[in-house]
């Protein structure tokens, strides 16, 4: 049949050759072609087009002649290659019907016959399997029984028990072996021996173990304690074990608390600080030591169960604890009296001032408002201070001891946790000694810590004290030493640096939360707003008759409260930076080392709580510096207004007195010439103006920066100088008209003398408050090809501004150019 087809197809191909090479195609478009052309032109293109066709045929023609002779001797390898194939088929279906066959079938039943084989094998393996098992659970059944026979071989038989354990129920309850297992000796079925002897075993090591807890016997203790998990009695043997570790925590707490109750210790000192320590310590003692063996015998996690138990057991004890002292110390009368506090000087001093009395207000003048020394005296006798402070510290103190503690105790049960965070048990969130320790520590360190706070500043401001020797005069050097401050700064950042340090050692997030905005709270209203009332009443700087100068003693008081206030945004900003800095540092190995007890981190491992501390800490730094920061701003505002730019203008008119700016050249040779220095040098600024203004600023300004801080004098500058800018600008205006050339020259250099004079050894950029004062000066002494290079900059449409660092808008630069005589008009 193949060889047909390729004959059929032979022939095609032979069939084809005169069909493809047959002209009538031509023939038959010529008519066609011929109809449609009307002129010579298009039966030559009709021609050419005819032409091309037939050369294409003729070419495919060639192609197809040539390829022939190739295709026939293919055409024949073929057909050898057919009839080889055709051969070598009927070998291969000859091999296959008298070889193969034969090899499937023996193949199929080899296969089917070790199927068989190993399923047999299978089942006998499970049938051993099943005859040792049962024969294990016979000799597990005998040696418990003899074990608990004479020989009383408590080890022994919780043994074979835990052996027994181990085998399938199916195979303990199955009817092999309750046929097999029973013996004459032993009649009863295999699981009812087993349960039997595990109730037997279980109430007697429960006796045995109550009995060696009753005598102390650590030894014995430990040995019944080990074989509850044996007969498969866990839970009954970590709670027998719980009450036994719970009767010596609570012996422990009961005599550490019976050895100071009725006594002097209860009363003085931190002991039932140290007592709830103890109790702590004895609980994390006891977790640590015997975690090991409880593990070890019981499994992991098991330990979690003995700490709940230990956890219930310290409830009560630290309940008992919390509760003596509460009543020892009479912290709700304590709390009482705190509460009903007046905080009286406080409140007097920010009702309205009094009329004006006559001599030098005292720093703590709110107390001429009453006789002196009474308010006191009735503080002191309604509140003892110091032993709320004391109290405060013992309070801290227990606090501190149970984050430290609820931290141990999240450490020991971390192996339960799947997310790997930290976090408090939730036996310890929901106890109750952690919600005694809520009411009765928590929320009276936040009440008492308030008011020692505010009553810390309402005791630094009755005793503040002013810097001594200070005067306005540069010849009197000041007795005190830099910075001059009020007694009351060091006091009250003192005691809020405690404030802060104590919240945060607590490591309890409800501690510092309370805490931390408490002390925002008391700076911002009472710190501050002593400072700003004694600033508005006290020690305004305001003349007497208008046109004076302000008293010396009211500028100075005026200065060191400003210097207060600076003095205070250093402190706070150095409280809560030594804390960030510690919390920024917490991950680095540096700080793991040194184990800083100043880190957030290290003081708060749960999660989220260091990073609530920062930020609470930097909302305090940022809310009194802004309001520090406002209170400054309108402090230095006022010393310029009435202290400065009183002095300020006359200074400025006593510097440009006599002296003229329509000299001519020789005018302006000597008074250049009388100010060159011996080697040539030209500072370049007329002598009397430079001297004149030198005086009068250093008159002016130095006495205020020797009292000032370095930023507050900073302040100060800038503000003087934007206003002695506006002056300055105002005095060369004036000049319009009257002044000539070499008087420009001269007024161009007093300027740059003046503000060299005003800005030395300060920032360069102060010298940009002058721009306006220097580009007059500059234009007023421009070459008149200069000046024509910035009119055509300016009528071209640039912008020249921009293009040279004006300020001067285009009017103005006109202006200043026709200052000069001789270019008016």
């Amino acid at each position: 049949m193949e060889v047909q087809q390729m004959s059929v197809f032979h022939g095609a191909q032979r069939d084809t050759v005169p069909q493809i090479s047959k002209p009538g195609n031509a023939e038959k478009v010529l008519p066609s072609e011929l109809e449609r052309t009307v002129s010579l032109s298009e039966v030559q293109a009709t021609m050419r087009e005819l032409c091309q066709q037939e050369a294409s045929v003729t070419q495919r023609l060639n192609a197809l002649v040539a390829s022939q002779n190739e295709l026939n001797r293919s055409l024949a390898r073929l057909d050898i290659s057919r009839a080889t194939l055709g051969s070598q088929a009927v070998s291969t279906r000859s091999i296959g019907n008298t070889m193969l066959s034969n090899a499937s079938i023996a193949a199929k039943r080899i296969s089917a016959a070790v199927n068989r084989l190993d399923l047999e094998q299978a089942r006998v393996k499970d049938t051993l399997h099943v005859v040792e098992q049962v024969a294990e659970l016979k000799t597990c059944v005998l040696g418990v029984t003899g074990s608990m026979g004479a020989a009383q071989d408590w080890e022994a038989a919780a043994t074979y028990l835990n052996r027994a354990s181990r085998i399938p129920s199916s195979v303990i309850n199955g009817s092999f072996a309750e046929e097999i297992v029973p013996t004459s000796e032993v009649p009863e079925l295999p699981k009812i021996t087993l349960e039997q002897a595990a109730q037997s075993l279980q109430g007697l090591f429960l006796r045995e173990f109550q009995r060696a807890a009753a005598e102390n016997n650590g030894s014995k203790v430990t040995r019944f304690f080990k074989l509850f998990p044996l007969i498969g009695k866990s839970g009954v043997g970590l709670d027998v074990y719980g009450r036994y570790v719970c009767q010596g925590v609570a012996a422990r707490a009961r005599s550490n608390l019976n050895a100071g109750t009725g006594g002097s210790q209860a009363t003085e000192g931190f002991f039932y600080a140290n007592a709830l320590t103890k109790l702590f310590e004895h609980v994390a003692q006891i977790v640590e030591h015997h975690g090991g063996l409880v593990e070890l015998h019981y499994g992991a996690g098991s330990m979690v169960r003995v700490i709940e138990r230990l956890q219930t057991e310290a409830d009560i004890q630290g309940g008992i604890i919390i509760d003596t002292w509460s009543d020892e110390r009479s912290i709700d009368r304590r709390l009482t009296d705190i509460r009903s506090y007046a905080f009286t000087f406080l409140v007097q001093s920010f009702l309205p001032a009094q009329p004006a009395r006559s001599g030098t207000p005292r720093a703590g003048s709110p107390n001429k408002r009453r006789v002196p020394g009474d308010s006191r005296r009735q503080d002191e006798e309604g509140i003892d201070t110091k032993g709320i402070d004391t109290l405060l510290s013992e309070m801290t103190t227990m606090a501190a001891r149970w984050s430290l503690y609820c931290r141990f105790i999240a450490l020991q049960c971390k192996g339960s946790l799947e997310d790997g965070i930290l976090k408090v048990p939730s036996f310890i969130t929901t106890s109750a000694l952690n919600r005694k320790i809520a009411d009765r520590i928590t929320a009276p360190i936040n009440a008492t810590t308030t008011f020692l706070l505010r009553r810390s500043v309402e005791r630094a401001f009755q005793l503040d004290e002013q810097p001594s020797g200070l005067s306005l005069n540069l010849a009197k050097p000041p007795q005190s030493h830099a910075p001059y401050i009020s007694s009351a700064v060091d006091d009250v950042m003192y005691i809020v640096n405690q404030v802060v340090e104590r919240s945060l050692a607590t490591s309890q997030r409800s501690v510092f939360s309370s805490v931390l905005p408490s002390v925002t709270r008391v700076l911002d209203s009472d710190f501050i707003g002593m400072i700003q009332r004694k600033m508005r009443d006290e020690c305004y700087p305001k003349a007497a008759v208008q046109g004076a100068l302000p008293p010396e003693n009211t500028i100075l008081a005026f200065l060191v409260l400003i210097n207060d206030l600076d003095v205070g945004c250093d402190y706070v900003r150095r409280i809560v930076q030594s804390w960030l800095e510690g919390f920024r540092r917490a991950d680095s190995s540096e700080e793991k080392a040194e184990g800083s007890s100043k880190s957030l981190d290290s003081l708060y491992p749960f999660e989220g709580d260091a990073l609530h501390a920062a930020n609470l800490l930097k909302s305090l730094q940022q809310s009194f510096e802004a309001k520090a920061s406002e209170l400054i701003g309108d402090g230095i505002y006022v010393v310029c207004k009435n202290v400065v730019k009183p002095r300020l203008r006359p200074l400025l008119a006593d510097a440009f007195r006599d002296i003229d700016y329509q000299m001519n050249e020789e005018g302006q040779a000597e008074a250049k010439g009388g100010i060159e220095d011996d080697d040539g040098s030209d500072p370049g600024v007329d002598e009397g103006a430079q001297d004149h203004f030198q005086r009068g600023w250093d008159a002016l300004t130095k006495p205020i920066a020797r009292i000032f801080t370095n930023g507050n004098s900073e302040r100060l500058l800038n503000s003087v100088i934007a206003y002695l800018a506006e002056m300055l600008e105002k005095r060369i205006w004036s000049y319009y008209g009257r002044i000539n050339d070499y008087g420009a020259i001269r007024l161009e250099r007093d300027i740059a003398g003046l503000v060299n004079i005003v800005v030395r050894g300060s920032r360069y950029g102060l010298r940009d408050a002058f721009a306006r004062c220097t580009q007059i000066c500059l234009i007023m002494n421009m070459e008149e090809d200069e000046w024509a290079e910035t009119q055509a900059s300016s009528t071209s449409g640039l912008d020249p501004v921009q293009d040279a660092g004006w300020v001067l808008d285009g009017d103005e630069r006109a202006r200043a150019r026709a200052m000069v005589q001789s270019r008016k008009g």
